[in-house]
């Protein structure tokens, strides 16, 4: 069952559905958002503020407004969703929501956590997400399935999105990926213990008075 299927509004509407409508409408937020966020900025504006901004926007609308879309179009609307990818409702489709759901909220903590949280939600929704658009593809070669739901922009942002997101995990300034905290304790108090043996060893050193 592909990832990040929705439902359509109603017959007739073609193109203009909103199966094709929010996988558009979530980038557009996250790339207009993220200007935003990068020209309100302090100066100089880096390049770790510019990275930073388009993963925490990134991860917001396409992968945790998106998720809660897809929840919401396989538990509460099975089988409009069903139909707007071309397949027959299944019980399935919870399951899928559900995981939905959980990489949805997933991709909100790491909108605004560091590197580590964010490189985390990006392995599993990589996983997700290129393993529904391989499905589609398939899909295609084998049914000739091109409704909405299967062949439309969404197929296109199940690659997009995971890609981009990791390339720029990948490019993101080595800075950025601050140590964990009981990293940062654990060499502090190592740190401490090298004085002190030190100090120690310099006391033995003197000549007795």
């Amino acid at each position: 069952m592909p990832a990040t299927e929705g439902w359509t509004v109603a017959p007739g509407h073609g193109l203009l559905n909103i199966v094709w409508f929010v996988p558009i409408a979530v980038w557009v937020a996250a790339l207009l958002v993220a200007a935003i966020a990068i020209w309100r900025a302090p100066r100089p504006i880096t390049l770790s503020v510019v990275i930073d901004k388009l993963l925490r926007y990134l991860f917001f609308f396409p992968l945790g407004v998106q998720g809660l879309w897809a929840f919401v179009g396989h538990v509460i609307y099975p089988q409009e969703s069903a139909a707007s990818i071309g397949w027959a409702p299944s019980p399935f489709q919870y399951e899928v929501g559900v995981a939905n759901l959980g990489l949805a909220l997933a991709s909100f903590y790491a909108a605004f956590s560091g590197f580590q949280a964010r490189a985390a939600t990006a392995i599993a929704v990589a996983c997700f997400l290129v393993g529904a658009g391989l499905g589609h593809i398939q899909d295609i070669v084998d049914e000739g399935n091109f409704a909405p739901g299967n062949a439309g922009p969404i197929m296109i942002t199940d690659f997009l999105t995971p890609i981009v997101i990791l390339v720029l995990l990948l490019v993101l300034p080595r800075q950025q990926a601050e140590p964990a905290p009981i990293t940062t304790r654990l060499e502090e108090e190592l740190e401490t213990a090298r004085k002190a043996i030190g100090s120690h060893r310099t006391s033995l050193r003197k000549p007795p008075k």
